[in-house]
């Protein structure tokens, strides 16, 4: 008797690399973002590997996955909350140029609710004790 959860959705985890590969191309050539990502991506292949296993984790339950999101993107002083809306737009035009329509829909779902917790992440990053942000 198997204890492995089934995937949140259908997908493979081929596709799940291409769809990292991808995105991680157009990030390279957003003008916004690329600089963002190039201030800590020093490894592409290494990052892309990581990032798949994430995602791999996240949706196929492979459990291959070891670190911590939040903790990058808050020690990232770089990445500001409003950059999350950006980020996911391109992630969201990969997903439907790369998967089938239900596919593309349940991926952005739960990228979008990682996505606000990453951001509220920031936000509390940015904010002084009492609720206070912080005016730079």
């Amino acid at each position: 008797m198997s204890n492995a959860l089934p995937p949140r959705f259908d997908i493979t985890r081929a596709q799940i690399e291409r769809v990292v590969a991808t995105f991680y191309e157009a990030i390279r050539r957003h003008p916004g973002l690329g600089p963002v990502f190039a201030a800590h991506v020093t490894d592409w292949p290494r990052h892309e590997a990581k990032i798949a296993n994430f995602w791999a984790n996240s949706i196929l339950h492979e459990r291959c996955y070891d670190g911590s999101p939040m903790a990058a993107h808050v020690a990232a002083r770089n990445v500001r909350p409003g950059m999350f809306s950006t980020w996911l737009d391109l992630f969201d035009s990969v997903l439907r140029a790369e998967l089938n329509p239900d596919q593309a829909a349940a991926w952005s779902a739960l990228a979008h609710r990682i996505g606000r917790s990453l951001r509220a992440g920031l936000v509390d990053r940015e904010t002084l004790p009492g609720g206070i942000p912080k005016l730079r």
